[in-house]
């Protein structure tokens, strides 16, 4: 390589990282919501980010769910994304799969009875949210 060992690490580093966000973006181009779906997930978030906030500030929850919670709040509010938002399609969905898996977690882990306390838009949205995320 280089014959420095600094300059090897960082190279190795940088193309490592981008090997990984490369995988990402194709995941992401896999699975991206088809349809409505993305248009229905966009609507619902002000209820999501709200739902989070209180799912992450309750303390009946477990330690390791707030954590998870505060974790992806932190993600959402970092204006960083794994996509840029201003690529069509996919720059909005990086951050609905991310929501939808650390729902799913949460569900597994805590149950849907917490989420359903939490739930502040319609029960049209809870069944839009659950139908969105498969958390039911």
């Amino acid at each position: 390589m280089t014959g420095w060992w600094g300059w090897d690490l960082l190279i190795g580093l940088t193309v490592a990282l981008l090997a990984v966000w490369a995988a990402l973006i194709a995941a992401l181009v896999i699975v991206r919501p088809r349809g409505g779906m993305l248009r229905e997930a966009l609507r619902l978030l002000p209820d999501v980010l709200r739902l989070v906030r209180r799912l992450a500030a309750d303390p009946a929850l477990p330690r390791g769910v707030r954590v998870r919670l505060g974790l992806l709040l932190a993600y959402l509010a970092i204006p960083i994304d794994l996509v840029p938002d201003f690529i069509p399609l996919l720059g909005y969905a990086d951050d609905a799969i991310i929501v939808t898996a650390v729902l799913r977690s949460v569900v597994r882990r805590a149950g849907i009875d917490p989420v359903r306390r939490h739930w502040p838009g319609t029960d049209d949205g809870f069944a839009a949210l659950c139908r969105l995320t498969g958390l039911k």
